[in-house]
């Protein structure tokens, strides 16, 4: 095994494993330092002041940290500082620093699964159409129509909002119907986009046209444009989604990904493949696309109490 090396240069060697080797975002890489800087503070309290590096971490030393934000902190936000543990020893180990990671003998927070929340299919239709309604309107500013090209494409894509920022003006290939899409890990992928969606987005780009003209002759330039014309940020795109479903009369809490949530499920609840849309939402793993299950279940079992004629809620009492 190498010297171990302190806690800080450690931390930086593994902050730059996960920007460069990664391809970790931004917001992803604030995530793991916050969490391990917390981890970090936590230990140098209950070591009285004195400097602790990662070799002199213990498996009861982590089950600690947890027992200690228990009182402040729901289990999910618990289990992800154990997960930035996890990966934060398991890199030391991996590059001999370390001979065991001590996160791996805690066990996670029990966590109940929940049910995504997401808009039924009246509801999204409502919405969508009220933000084509308005890009009619005389006098319309392009950003009008960039609200709805943002919301089309999320319903059509199902691409995360970190995603859609990140969009290019050649991100979208009109002619093929497709999205390419730069995901988590910055692995690459190809995501259908409906009719609406392209026509919300070619409707915007004649839009902004007006206002950025020379900036769109870049082929980099950013797909969603902020007012100053540089890149939409996934902060603005929650407020623009708020601010919208309000002015429509949709007082329902929803986030950008509630309408990536409402893509799954309405896909699912048509009949679609679950490897299908796991391709889509450009999950790693087909455990997290089965969330999407609990919903359709839900819905086949309200069908079936509504429609069969011995079902649970008709079934009445016996002789």
């Amino acid at each position: 095994m190498e010297t171990p090396l302190p806690w800080q240069q450690s931390l930086e060697q593994f902050l730059s494993h996960l920007r460069h080797e990664r391809g970790l975002s931004g917001q992803t890489l604030r995530a793991y330092a916050g969490d391990l800087a917390q981890f970090h503070e936590y230990i140098h309290d209950t070591s009285n002041g004195n400097e602790v590096c990662p070799e002199d971490v213990t498996p009861d030393l982590i089950r600690g940290f947890l027992a200690f934000l228990r009182a402040s902190m729901e289990k999910t936000s618990q289990a992800r500082k154990l997960s930035a543990l996890r990966s934060f020893f398991g890199y030391l180990v991996d590059r001999g620093l370390l001979s065991e990671n001590p996160a791996e003998q805690v066990s996670h927070p029990r966590i109940k699964a929940g049910i995504p929340s997401f808009m039924d299919v009246d509801d999204v239709f409502y919405f969508l159409d009220a933000l084509c309604r308005n890009c009619l309107r005389p006098g319309c500013s392009w950003r009008r129509w960039r609200n709805w090209a943002l919301f089309e494409c999320i319903y059509s894509t199902g691409i995360r909002v970190s995603e859609l920022v990140g969009l290019n003006e050649p991100s979208v290939d009109f002619d093929a119907g497709m999205v390419r899409v730069l995901g988590k890990g910055r692995k690459e992928r190809m995501v259908p986009i409906g009719s609406r969606a392209m026509d919300a987005v070619r409707g915007y780009l004649e839009a902004l046209s007006a206002q950025f003209p020379a900036a769109r002759l870049d082929g980099k330039a950013p797909l969603f444009r902020n007012a100053r014309g540089g890149r939409l940020t996934t902060r603005s795109v929650d407020r623009i989604l708020k601010a919208e479903l309000r002015e429509n009369g949709q007082w329902q809490h929803l986030s950008p990904h509630g309408l990536r949530h409402t893509f799954a499920t309405h896909l699912l609840n048509a009949g679609a493949d679950l490897r299908a849309i796991q391709e889509m939402l450009g999950h790693a793993s087909l455990s997290t696309t089965q969330r999407y299950t609990h919903v359709h279940m839900d819905q086949l079992m309200r069908t079936y109490d509504a429609a069969h004629p011995r079902s649970r809620k008709k079934r009445q009492p016996g002789p």
